[in-house]
């Protein structure tokens, strides 16, 4: 039993959200690109120019974040039965990976400058300007993908907002430098440079491996996977549950369950129960979006006895002709098997006509004693269908 992801609808406005809220990110990203280079290199700052290049390198992530979510408002097909999630996932890598290369590169020229003091510039009030307006900028843009992400419940969007928050951040640091060079400290600019390189691969270490641990199927953390048992043992009708797994699609979850339900229960009435299950999960966690719910009536233990009785065919021959002789009409009597604890149990239904035309009905010892050769057979009972 499981439960069908969002509808086409839902997955449509969330593509549009993301979209809209990445372009908006995009421009400013140009802008300020653009602006702190063109300072950087009038004004002297090295550390200006890394910024900006760090601003140029978040197209990149931009164009990325678009391209993975169009992908994820895909409606599953037959290459993808579970949806298209994890392109998402694949761009988070993709966005964690560039920032190590660039912060790789940037990190390498501050260290060069460092080592030929002739290399460093004179910043001034115009850097200084640049990195002020570059701070004020990309911290909004940071608030506003990041209430989006949260609207979504989107990691990529959530990663692509500390993107933005990680310039914001580097442009503080690119502040000390710039302050420290136009108090006489011009190595300072280049330590700054340093800095911000290693806070952007620190950013890109940490998206690049979160989503790589998704990609190889990684759980929800052990809170998360609690809170859901707890959802699912206060449904009615469960006893306990089993082998709960978690994984990640992206901004989606996928839950699988095992639930113990009494032994004696019809299917229909077990497979309501399970149906109870994926909608109180569902109905709680916005982000699981599909539940796989199997129904168990004993622990794995006795399913793994009973798993070696014969199936309906070869049991109910066997039954009919031990009792052919004792009991009248048992050709047309409507025999239910229960499997449990390695044993089959039996209820063996009469029509009323047969009843009633039995002069000596057999008694259950009786069925026993004509079927004890079968080493399967375990509970008997004997009912009446009166509405025949």
């Amino acid at each position: 039993m499981n439960a069908t992801g969002p509808a086409t609808g839902d997955r449509h406005e969330v593509y549009a959200a993301k979209r809209h809220v990445t372009i908006v990110g995009a421009l400013v990203n140009v802008l300020l690109a653009a602006g702190k280079i063109a300072a950087g290199v009038v004004g002297q700052s090295q550390a200006l120019i890394v910024d900006g290049f760090h601003s140029l390198s978040d197209l990149v992530s931009d164009a990325l974040v678009v391209w993975a979510a169009r992908m994820a408002s895909l409606d599953p097909d037959h290459n993808h039965p579970y949806g298209h999630g994890r392109f998402e996932t694949a761009a988070t890598v993709g966005v964690g990976a560039l920032l190590l290369l660039v912060a790789g590169g940037f990190a390498y020229d501050a260290i060069v400058r460092l080592l030929r003091p002739e290399l460093l510039g004179n910043p001034g009030w115009l850097a200084l300007s640049a990195a002020v307006l570059s701070v004020v900028f990309k911290e909004a843009v940071y608030h506003y993908t990041r209430r989006v992400a949260d609207d979504c419940c989107s990691e990529l969007l959530r990663a692509n907002a500390w993107h933005h928050r990680s310039d914001a951040l580097s442009s503080v640091v690119v502040i000390g430098g710039v302050l420290g060079a136009m108090a006489g400290l011009p190595w300072l600019d280049a330590v700054a440079a340093l800095v911000v390189a290693l806070m952007i691969g620190a950013v890109g270490w940490r998206l690049a491996w979160r989503s790589a641990q998704e990609l190889v199927d990684t759980g929800l953390d052990p809170e998360e996977v609690r809170s859901i048992g707890e959802l699912i043992d206060e449904v009615d009708g469960v006893q306990r549950h089993d082998d709960l797994r978690t994984r990640q699609m992206g901004n989606e979850t996928l839950v699988d369950v095992r639930v113990r339900v009494p032994p004696d229960i019809s299917i229909s009435e077990g497979h309501r129960i399970g149906d109870a299950v994926l909608e109180r999960v569902r109905g709680q966690l916005d982000h699981v979006v599909d539940v796989f719910v199997h129904v168990d009536h004993e622990s794995p233990e006795a399913q793994q006895r009973s798993a070696e009785l014969p199936l309906r065919p070869e049991a109910e021959a066997s039954l009919r002709e031990a009792w052919a002789e004792l009991l009248p009409g048992i050709a047309e009597a409507e025999l239910v098997l229960h499997y449990s604890g390695g044993q089959l149990h039996v209820d063996v239904i009469l029509a009323r006509s047969v009843v009633a035309d039995a002069r000596s009905m057999p008694t259950v010892e009786a069925l026993h004693r004509a079927a004890a050769h079968l080493p399967f057979l375990g509970r008997i009972r004997l009912l009446e269908d009166l509405t025949h």
